[in-house]
């Protein structure tokens, strides 16, 4: 057994959603580290996105500016990476929103952005990439699906963000039901539900650290290693028997807290 050859993702491509900050990111960091010879990202601010790619270099990450809430947002991506791709080894599904207002003014417009994007756009956006992640596709070497969700699908957290909960619980069924089916296609689906990581989405553990990992077990926040590790486990050969599963890295807050979760951080 070969452990360098076990976690390699040499000569890979992939394709991480929301990749320019936060946990998009780290996996960008944590996949290139692991020898992916290219990875695409996507994002709506395109200021933000070439300033990740020419941190990374531009040889190794290419940015592509997409809206990826619309249908012909997605179509957009995926039109740009057919033209440059004939396979693609990885999709990360990272992109999301939240949206945090009082139950009695809860907004029509905040929870069809919220679901759509952490819900709807993984979905289709995994569907209309479907033959470049069959070409890469063998049953010695499945192509991998990873959709983020969050420890706020796993329980309630303080805050009234009720379609994002509702949105990240819904991805890891989600997970299920698409990896049930694609493995068919040797393409395997699986998730990961971020705790208190270090991002514009949660940010009380970016600007306060420490207050947040005085709620986790582990006494500290997630770092880039920690999310970029994950990402390697489930995208190389060693998660290549991990289909549908939802993998969650958060200190121990959904599985070694004591009682009183109101007094945890929020996920990622």
């Amino acid at each position: 057994m070969n452990l360098q050859e076990l976690f390699s993702l040499e000569g890979r491509v992939a394709l991480v959603t929301g990749g320019s900050r936060g946990i998009g990111k780290m996996f960008v960091e944590g996949l290139l580290a692991a020898g992916c010879a290219r990875v695409y990202i996507s994002a709506r601010k395109v200021e933000q996105m070439e300033a990740t790619v020419e941190e990374f270099g531009a040889d190794k990450v290419i940015g592509i500016p997409a809206d990826l809430s619309q249908m012909d947002g997605m179509q957009h991506l995926v039109d740009e990476i057919s033209a440059r791709e004939s396979k693609l080894d990885i999709l990360i599904n990272n992109a999301g929103a939240a949206w945090g207002q009082d139950y009695l003014e809860f907004s029509e417009a905040g929870w069809h952005r919220t679901m759509d994007l952490n819900v709807k756009t993984p979905f289709f956006l995994t569907q209309k990439l479907h033959t470049l992640l069959t070409a890469a596709a063998s049953e010695a070497r499945p192509t991998k699906v990873i959709h983020v969700s969050s420890i706020d699908g796993q329980r309630i957290n303080p805050w009234e963000t009720y379609a994002y909960q509702a949105s990240k619980a819904a991805v890891i069924q989600l997970t299920r039901r698409m990896a049930a089916r694609l493995i068919q296609d040797n393409i395997v689906v699986s998730t990961i539900a971020p705790g208190a990581f270090a991002s514009e989405m949660n940010k009380a553990a970016k600007n306060a650290p420490d207050t947040s990992a005085s709620g986790i077990p582990a006494k500290r926040i997630g770092t880039a290693e920690d999310m970029a590790a994950a990402a390697i486990y489930l995208c190389s050969r060693a998660g290549d028997y991990v289909v549908g599963e939802t993998l969650t890295v958060d200190g121990g807050v959904v599985n070694a807290h004591l009682p009183n979760h109101f007094a945890n951080p929020g996920g990622g």
